[in-house]
């Protein structure tokens, strides 16, 4: 994808508004502020849930303590995460989508899937890893290939890691904290996906 390209279909979403002016259902309760890093030249692709509050003030992604802990997972620093020749990052809804009534975030946009999604991926073909984080995300990359719930499609990994499907997708919980039981519960993420995970990226990054 020539730069260009990319960096007009970057000034689009930048000026998306889609979820104030014609959203589905409620619209977004406030301006719309997409964070998304895109990249001509990256081998490995983030795509997680949707930006927090946190990284909408921000303005960047992963600027929290979730970000602090997939960069450990995935054994690189901010230098690498942040460099945009070596990383894309897409989030499944790429504005904050907001907080329910208990304080918790909202759900990805729906808008941002259908508008921007295959248009995004469609025009960066060199991408040879997904990191899909969360539930959307599987949803989308791995479709009826996800099992029935997130610990069934993560503890699943290594069936997607030794298809000839490409780019290769590898299916992950969000690094968030609520996640700590999570992780205990699973020993088997930490001992037997991360050592897969960063050697291939320390590959895909060099």
């Amino acid at each position: 994808m020539p730069v260009s390209e990319l960096a007009a279909l970057a000034r689009e979403i930048a000026a998306c508004r889609v979820c104030l002016d014609s959203p589905k259902g409620k619209p977004l309760p406030h301006d719309p502020r997409p964070v998304i890093q895109l990249s001509s030249s990256a081998r490995i692709c983030i795509c997680g849930q949707a930006p927090g509050t946190r990284v909408h003030a921000s303005g960047r992604p992963f600027t929290d303590p979730s970000g602090d802990r997939l960069r450990d997972w995935m054994g690189v620093g901010p230098e690498v995460f942040y460099d945009a020749a070596k990383l894309a990052i897409v989030p499944m809804g790429l504005c904050f989508p907001g907080l329910d009534a208990k304080g918790g975030d909202l759900p990805p946009r729906p808008e941002c899937r259908k508008i921007w999604h295959d248009r995004i991926f469609a025009q960066m073909p060199q991408i040879e890893l997904i990191l899909v984080i969360g539930q959307y995300a599987q949803a989308y990359h791995l479709g009826e290939a996800r099992k029935g719930s997130l610990t069934e499609t993560v503890a699943s990994w290594q069936d997607y890691w030794t298809t000839d499907r490409r780019p290769r997708v590898l299916p992950m919980p969000h690094p968030s904290w609520r996640n700590n039981a999570w992780l205990r519960k699973n020993p088997w993420f930490e001992t037997d996906l991360l050592p897969v995970l960063r050697e291939e990226v320390a590959r895909l990054v060099r």
